[in-house]
């Protein structure tokens, strides 16, 4: 699989925008901006995100295109895993493939992830890496409009 990681670049940031704009991808991960049309709201997030040195941020490259990012960023204080994969895509194992990459690249642990309960693939990429469910939470979820049950999941090693 010709998958990789690099640096995020101003130009990959305006592909996950149009990304994050399928619904279909938007209901599944659940808890994402309230309007994800709004271009300058999503482009101060991820200027936030990159400047915050204590974040970590890699674009997803399969076959030379931009299809997903991974990353590291603090969340309720602790470190969190974040990652999306351009619906195009799903069902190749991409996300894990991607997922596993950044964990072999950033050695920070424990390392946290949530995903809503009813996000199966999500989950799936998440227990293939070594995440193991520690919990479950309830939140508002922007991308669908109510309250969502999530999975807490930690990975140790």
């Amino acid at each position: 699989m010709d998958i990789e990681l690099r640096e995020v670049t101003a130009a990959d940031v305006l592909v996950f925008f149009e990304h994050q704009r399928d619904p279909e991808a938007v209901r599944m991960a659940a808890f994402t901006s309230s309007d994800p049309s709004d271009r300058a709201a999503f482009l101060v997030r991820w200027a936030r995100f990159l400047a915050d040195d204590s974040a970590v941020a890699r674009t997803v490259v399969f076959d030379g295109r931009v299809v997903g990012h991974v990353g590291r960023f603090a969340q309720f204080g602790e470190p969190e895993v974040t990652y999306w994969i351009d619906s195009e895509y799903w069902g190749m194992g991409l996300a894990t493939a991607a997922l596993q990459l950044f964990l072999d690249e950033d050695p920070v642990r424990p390392l946290y992830a949530r995903a809503a309960v009813d996000n199966l693939g999500s989950l799936r990429v998440l227990e293939k890496c070594g995440f193991v469910a520690v919990g479950e939470d309830v939140g508002f979820a922007e991308g669908r409009g109510e309250d969502v049950e999530e999975f807490i999941l930690r990975l140790d090693r």
